[in-house]
């Protein structure tokens, strides 16, 4: 499996993981966020894993905040803005690589942590994020 960023705002692969992800947000929304976050590299970045025959198996979105986040003692921080991965895929490492690469990707750019967040009904993100080093600091209603 490859990892790769993603650099053009019509890669049907992104925008196919982004449906599955957030599966309400009309595609027309999918479309112009992949496009505005392209417009600020200094700010977004995103990254793909694809299988050896190109298809899209991971998505990782992140992001830099300046404004406060929760959990956080420091600005800028590295925010996972989202993280897929397609069942087939799961528990084959591709998560780690993703969320490492976003890590990496956020240090370039000044920041010393990385934050994420999930709904609090969501267990099993909530164990995917403690299996990736995560640690829950408080929740939000």
């Amino acid at each position: 499996m490859k990892l790769e960023p993603l650099t053009c705002a019509t890669d049907p692969d992104w925008l196919a993981l982004r449906l599955e992800l957030w599966p309400d947000c009309p595609r027309k929304q999918h479309l112009e966020e992949m496009a505005r976050f392209l417009r600020e590299p200094d700010r977004y970045a995103q990254f793909i894993v694809r299988t050896t025959d190109g298809r899209g198996v991971g998505l990782a979105e992140a992001a830099i905040r300046f404004d406060y986040v929760n959990g956080t003692s420091s600005s800028p921080v590295g925010y996972l803005e989202g993280l897929f991965v397609k069942e087939e895929a799961r528990r084959k490492g591709v998560a780690r690589r993703l969320v490492d690469t976003v890590a990496q990707w956020a240090a370039s750019h000044g920041c010393a942590e990385l934050a994420s967040d999930t709904q609090p009904e969501n267990r099993v993100s909530q164990a995917m994020h403690r299996r990736l080093g995560f640690v829950e600091t408080e929740r939000a209603v």
